[in-house]
C-alpha cells in the first residue's frame, strides 16, 4: 500500500516543466527541487533550500545507503566532491528525474524548447551515479 502512494504520488508529476531553482508543481522544478517537494510530502525535506549536493551531504549522515536501487530512494550523480544532479528511484532500473534543463531553463517556454521537463529514465543513461541513498528507512 505505501510503495503504491509513493509510486502514484511520484507519477503525477511526469511532464512538469523543468525550471531552475524550480520548487513547485505549478511553475516547474529542478532536480533539488523536485526531491524536495517529494521529500517534503514523506516528512522528511531537510531545513531550507537545498541543492542536489547538500541533499547529498545531509543524506549521507540521515539515510541509509544502498547497493541496488529501489522506489522512493535518492540517486545522487556527479562525483563525490560535488553532486549535480538528483532523481528518485522508481524501480531497480528507472528513475525518474527532473532534467534536461540547465542554469538558463528559465521558463516554460527554455523548458520547451530544451525539452526539459519531469521524465522517467533508466538509471544507466548516465554515467555518473555516486551512491544511492534511502531517505525513508
Amino acid at each position: 500500500m505505501y510503495h503504491k502512494i509513493i509510486r502514484d504520488y511520484l507519477l503525477q508529476f511526469v511532464g512538469t516543466p523543468y525550471i531552475w531553482g524550480g520548487d513547485d508543481p505549478i511553475n516547474g522544478f529542478d532536480c533539488s527541487g523536485f526531491a524536495q517537494e517529494y521529500l517534503a510530502s514523506f516528512g522528511k525535506d531537510p531545513p531550507g533550500d537545498q541543492t542536489a549536493n547538500s541533499l547529498y551531504r545531509y543524506f549521507l549522515k540521515h539515510g541509509e545507503i544502498k547497493k541496488h536501487c529501489d522506489l522512493g530512494y535518492l540517486l545522487f550523480f556527479g562525483d563525490k566532491e560535488r553532486i549535480k544532479h538528483v532523481a528518485i528511484g522508481l524501480t531497480a532500473d528507472l528513475m525518474i528525474e527532473a532534467g534536461g534543463g540547465t542554469s538558463v531553463t528559465r521558463t516554460i517556454n527554455d523548458a520547451i524548447i530544451q525539452n526539459a521537463y519531469i521524465r522517467i529514465r533508466p538509471h544507466n543513461s548516465r554515467n555518473d551515479l555516486v551512491v544511492i541513498l534511502d531517505p525513508l528507512f
